[in-house]
C-alpha cells in the first residue's frame, strides 16, 4: 500500500524546475501516486507595494498567461493530465496550503536553494509551504 496518494509539485518557471518536477515525477511513480502541477503568481502590486496609482491587470493577465503555458509544457513533458496543472494567483505559501487541502495533497514537493545565515532568517517559500501544511513535504535542494 502506497504512503503517498496525491502528489502536488509546486514549482517556479525557472531553468530550475526540473530538478524539483524529477525527483517529484520519481516519487509519484514508485508510490502509485497521482501528480498535481501548481505555479502561484504573485499578485504584481505585491512588488510594487501596492502604490502606483495605474492598473496592473493587463501585466497580471500576462504573466497568468505566461505561467499556463510554461506549466502546459511542463504537463506534456512529465505526463501531467490538463485537469492537474494549477495556476494560482496569490501568495505562493498561502496557495499551497489551500491548494493541498483542496486535492486531499498527500506530500508537497518543493525546490529549495538551501539558503543559510542571513538569507534563512528572511524565510523562503520552502520554509513558508513547510509551516501551515497539513501534510509531508519534500524540499528538494536545487543546486
Amino acid at each position: 500500500m502506497s504512503v503517498y496518494k496525491r502528489l502536488l509539485v509546486a514549482i517556479d518557471l525557472t531553468e530550475e524546475a526540473p530538478q524539483v518536477l524529477d525527483k517529484a515525477k520519481e516519487m509519484a511513480t514508485s508510490q502509485g501516486a497521482e501528480l498535481i502541477l501548481a505555479h502561484v503568481v504573485e499578485p504584481v502590486g505585491y512588488a510594487y507595494g501596492g502604490d502606483i496609482p495605474m492598473d496592473l491587470t493587463e501585466l497580471q493577465d500576462q504573466l497568468d498567461k505566461a505561467a499556463r503555458e510554461q506549466l502546459t509544457k511542463y504537463g506534456e513533458e512529465y505526463g501531467i493530465a490538463k485537469e492537474n496543472q494549477v495556476v494560482t494567483v496569490g501568495r505562493p505559501e498561502s496557495e499551497v496550503h489551500r491548494l493541498v487541502k483542496e486535492h486531499a495533497i498527500d506530500l508537497v514537493v518543493v525546490g529549495s536553494h538551501g539558503r543559510k545565515g542571513f538569507q534563512l532568517l528572511l524565510g523562503s517559500t520552502a520554509n513558508g509551504v513547510l509551516h501551515g501544511t497539513e501534510c509531508d513535504v519534500l524540499a528538494v535542494r536545487i543546486f
